[in-house]
């Protein structure tokens, strides 16, 4: 039997693919998951990631805001010695332990710091790795710069974002935001971690991004003031958009049923 070939109505949009449509004519999609776990919110990335890739498009990619549940994840660079609690430490505080195929080492997530997991196609004309890195880092500058921080991007094997010195008033340089991100076939997981509020003395069980002697620091031990991290995720939700040349107005609210 001899197939042929429909022709499209006149007029229909031509149906591209991720590897043709520029990244910045593309929609993305925002949810804000709320306080999840950890290993709910892999999942969900991952569904998400496969649906992209399985979709070829047509499957809008997807910003995900929320915090975690105290836990401390290992990259894939990491070593178990980098966690210096006890097994006594971790349970009397609720903290979990889980390993995950992220680049970088040992970090911690928990109550009161924003994550951002963004699950987006770099192809056609973003497949950058360091780029990417380096995009995710401005955006991160970018949002704590609306709350009075001074903050740069680290060098090197400083991966993440770092406020400024001020010899004037001796405080160095602190860590204010980390970054680890996973990519399969250019398509990411993973993605940010910014703090907002959190109790920084969970950091303190670990050798945090396998840098030893980094202090930590938040938005709130900055300015002396705790901002809603909903608000503070509609923020970056704004400056990720213009970093990446993705179009404002993206639907932001609380994630549906099917993502819970």
């Amino acid at each position: 039997m001899t197939e042929v070939a429909k022709a499209k109505p006149e007029g229909a949009p031509a149906r591209l693919s991720l590897r043709e449509t520029p990244s910045s004519e593309r929609p993305l999609r925002t949810v804000w998951l709320g306080r999840c776990g950890y290993r709910h919110a892999l999942a969900v990335q991952e569904g998400c990631r496969e649906a992209v890739l399985a979709a070829g498009g047509e499957r809008p990619e997807t910003l995900y805001l929320l915090e975690h549940d105290h836990v401390f994840t290992l990259g894939r660079n990491a070593v178990r010695g980098d966690i210096v609690a006890s097994d006594e430490w971790l349970a009397a505080r609720g903290v979990e332990v889980v390993e995950c195929d992220r680049g970088g080492k040992v970090t911690y997530h928990g109550p009161g710091q924003l994550v951002g997991y963004p699950v987006i196609s770099l192809q056609p004309d973003r497949r950058d790795v360091r780029r990417f890195v380096a995009d995710l880092m401005q955006v991160l500058v970018r949002t704590v710069g609306e709350y009075g921080v001074e903050a740069e991007a680290g060098q090197g094997d400083e991966i993440g974002v770092w406020t400024r010195p001020d010899p004037e008033r001796f405080r160095m340089r602190r860590k204010i935001a980390s970054i680890g991100v996973h990519l399969k076939r250019w398509t990411s997981t993973h993605g940010l971690a910014l703090n907002v509020a959190p109790d920084l003395g969970f950091f303190g069980g670990i050798v945090p991004c396998g840098l030893h002697g980094v202090e930590l620091t938040s938005i709130e031990r900055e300015t002396g003031a705790a901002p809603r991290l909903e608000e503070v995720a509609a923020v970056l939700d704004r400056h990720f958009r213009q970093v990446f040349g993705r179009p404002l107005g993206g639907r932001y609210g609380d994630a549906p049923e099917a993502v819970r």
